[in-house]
């Protein structure tokens, strides 16, 4: 019986410490050839011509947003939360598997102060540039070359969390 405790304890122990560094952990063991992943690309352009189509990469719509003149960008939001939600719950409720036969696990993720800051910084950088990190590359491809520093600016902050991630409060 202690044993089994010591090998949830530990296996809880390395999930926390892997949790810390990932929003998704993929326990997933199985290797397939490059060409798989035209599959994503695929559907990463029919997600940018959504987000062209439905105006989520407008700098107006988001302006929009961040002064409350306009519910358009929250519906959308909105939508996608409950997507989410709901899907997360289909997954749960019947026990669904990957396309794979592999299991889908969730796990909790702890709230920190960190997230408080790091969402603040986010709003903040979304609302001055117009631009959140899913549709850089749809404004990119539309014509906006400008937005291309905003990219390197996404890379370069990535890059400074990172380097300073062991002294930033979490």
């Amino acid at each position: 019986m202690t044993e089994n405790k010591t090998t949830i304890s530990s296996f809880d122990t390395d999930h926390e410490v892997r949790a810390l560094d990932t929003m998704c952990i993929n326990e997933s063991h199985l290797t397939h050839k490059w060409y798989h992943n035209i599959k994503y690309i695929i559907v990463g352009i029919l997600f940018g011509i959504v987000f062209v189509k439905a105006e989520v990469i407008s700098w107006f719509r988001i302006q929009e947003m961040f002064r409350l003149q306009s519910f358009h960008m929250f519906g959308v939001i909105g939508s996608a939360v409950a997507v989410g939600v709901l899907s997360v719950w289909l997954i749960k409720r019947y026990k669904l598997k990957t396309i794979y036969g592999e299991q889908i696990e969730f796990h909790p993720k702890k709230f920190n102060k960190g997230q408080i800051y790091g969402g603040l910084l986010f709003g903040l950088g979304w609302a001055m540039t117009g631009a959140c990190p899913g549709p850089l590359f749809a404004q990119v491809g539309t014509g906006a070359l400008a937005v291309i520093v905003t990219i390197l600016s996404a890379v370069a902050g990535t890059w400074v969390y990172g380097y300073f991630r062991d002294r930033l409060p979490h």
